[in-house]
Order: structure tokens, then sequence, then C-alpha cells
């Protein structure tokens, strides 16, 4: 099934907008391997040089030039040299800020997703709900690499990586404090779909409102 393609002039809109209307819409890989995509269900922003959680705080450098450019764009890095992350660049080039995608309802592929992760559990099979659990296991199970970095989603010609609107609407949508983060936790930026299983933080069952910038 394919969806709509999300247009440049939907991520050229504030970070935390963007990091809200992006649960439901599909992530999807076409590879030589073959087709894989989910749906989003967690998110969370990252939004200029003033927010100590996001990379553009250390200014423009070859490593954060990707935020500092046009939205619409694939950022991705490796995390600890271990994991690669997926973002997703937003708000007018020159003002830095992206949405990094932390969890997906497999839809999508999963055969592929379960051969992707087969070495990542020692005591048997990654169950469905988890395949794509957590921005490391995302990038693992759909097979994006630091190849991908500076991807154009909203190339119309044979896009690798893209994003599409099914017309999935989930909620109810829940706001909490962003994940993994030393310094800007305070921030109330990070969205997800409440209960929902393939959320990989935590998952109060309340949804909470969500703090200005």
């Amino acid at each position: 099934m394919r969806g709509l393609l999300l247009r440049r002039a939907f991520y050229e809109r504030p970070t935390l907008t963007v990091a809200s209307d992006l649960l439901g819409k599909v992530l999807v890989h076409r590879s030589t391997e073959g087709v894989t995509a989910g749906a989003i269900v967690e998110a969370e922003a990252y939004i200029g040089e003033d927010d100590p959680a996001c990379h553009a705080s250390a200014g423009l450098t070859r490593r954060t030039a990707t935020l500092f450019g046009p939205p619409g764009h694939a950022y991705v890095y490796l995390n600890y040299g271990i994991h690669f992350l997926f973002n997703v660049v937003t708000e007018a080039d020159g003002h830095p800020a992206a949405v990094l995608v932390r969890a997906l309802e497999p839809l999508d592929g999963l055969p592929l997703m379960r051969r992707r992760r087969a070495g990542d559990r020692r005591s048997g099979a990654v169950p469905d709900h988890e395949l794509c659990r957590g921005p490391g296991a995302l990038a693992r199970a759909m097979g994006i690499t630091l190849a991908h970095n500076q991807a154009d989603l909203c190339a119309v010609r044979a896009p690798r990586l893209s994003l599409e609107d099914r017309g999935m609407r989930p909620e109810p949508v829940g706001w909490s404090p962003r994940v993994g983060v030393s310094a800007g936790a305070d921030r109330p930026w990070r969205c997800y779909v409440v209960g929902h299983p393939s959320v990989s933080g935590p998952r109060p069952a309340v949804a909470e409102r969500r703090a200005g910038r």
C-alpha cells in the first residue's frame, strides 16, 4: 500500500507541531533487499542552538550541517558508536531543528525486519511489536545507516527513504520529557501514542499537556 508523500511544507513548520503530526505517518524504506515500512508511534523534538540536547548547540559543524539545511531531509548519526538514529529536519533553512523518530508500529516487510534483527536477542525471535521499538532498533530493522544522512525525504523520483500519509490518526497522544538526555531533560518534547505496545520510553496512562518552546 502506498500513501501520499509528505511534501516540504509539512516539515517547514514549528518542530513540536511536526513531531505531533508525525504520529501515524508511515516511514518507508525501499532497498535492494525489499520494502519495509512502519507507522510512527513515538517521536522527540530537538530545537535550535539554545537546546542543550540538540546537536545544533555545538554550532555549525560538518556533522550538524544537515540540521542547518532545508527541512524534509534525513539527519542520521551514529550514537555512542553503536546505533544509527534517524531524524527528520524541520523548520526553515538555517534554523536547526529535527524530530528523532523513536518507535514504529511495523506494517510492511516484517520478515525482512526480523532477519535484520535476528542477532539482537539470545533468547529467541524479537516480538513483532518490538521490531522497531527504540530508535536504534528502528534503524536496524528498517536498514537505515549513515548512507541515508541528508537523504531528501520529499524526492518524488524513486525515493529510497520517505514518509507517507496513509490516513492513520492515532490517539490519544501523550507528551513527556525526552528520554535518555542529561541536558534539557526538563523539556516535555517527547510525544507518543498512549498505550501503544511499540512505544519505547515511559508510557504514562494519562496523556500529558505539551509545554511550549
